[in-house]
This record gives C-alpha cells, sequence and structure tokens, in this order.
C-alpha cells in the first residue's frame, strides 16, 4: 500500500495540501490520519463516523478514482483551537470541514461534509 510523509498539519491551512498529496498517492492511512478518531465525514447519503469507517469509505473512493485534482483552497476562518476550512473544485462544488487544533499544536478534521453543490443543488 503507498504511504506518502505523513507528518501532522502544523496548521489547519495544511490539511487540504495534505489530503491531495495524499489521495494522489493512494495512501488510505495517511488520509485517515488527517481526520480525529472521532470524526464524521458525510459525502452524499454516505456518513462515516470514526477512523474504521473514514479507512473504508476512502479504501472504496481510491479503488475507483486514482487522480484528484488541485482545488481552490478558501481562506481559513479559525476561532481558537476550532477552523473552517473549505476548498472549491474545478466544477465549482465545496468541501467544506471543521478542524480542531490538538493539544500538540497539531489539527485534524473533526467534521468534513464533501461536495456541496452551489445552489444546494
Amino acid at each position: 500500500m503507498p504511504e506518502t510523509d505523513r507528518a501532522p498539519a502544523r496548521a489547519p491551512e495544511d490539511l487540504t495540501a495534505l489530503f491531495l498529496a495524499r489521495a494522489n498517492a493512494g495512501d488510505v492511512d495517511g488520509l485517515v490520519a488527517l481526520y480525529a478518531p472521532d470524526a464524521v465525514l458525510a459525502a452524499g447519503e454516505v456518513v462515516a463516523r470514526g477512523h474504521d469507517e473514514i479507512r473504508r469509505f476512502y479504501d472504496g473512493l481510491l479503488r475507483k478514482r486514482s487522480h484528484f485534482p488541485p482545488v481552490d483552497a478558501l481562506p481559513v476562518i479559525r476561532n481558537g483551537p476550532l477552523a473552517l476550512t473549505m476548498a472549491r473544485s474545478g466544477r465549482g462544488t465545496l468541501s467544506v470541514e471543521v478542524a480542531r487544533q490538538g493539544e500538540d499544536g497539531t489539527w485534524v478534521w473533526t467534521i468534513d461534509q464533501l461536495k456541496v453543490a452551489p445552489g444546494g443543488e
């Protein structure tokens, strides 16, 4: 199984770039490491809770898709140890995530809503 640099995110702004690098490398465990153990990921009707379900989601996704194009990372909104991260794809869909800073200063996503269509479509 491919493995990428597993360095943790030192800022919430790092999460999207780490996601793209790990997804394009096919590194499922590296993707899971970007999430808190109790994180929730929603992708359409699929809701994955916790590392095991998030791992299954990405394992299935990466079996079907091997390339993730660059996205437009929007400005991060911070409030203490919480941050809202957002990225717009070339197709105009948004991903919106809540990140949390750990006691060690690193950041992970706790809530991830993938592919919100513009206009709520």
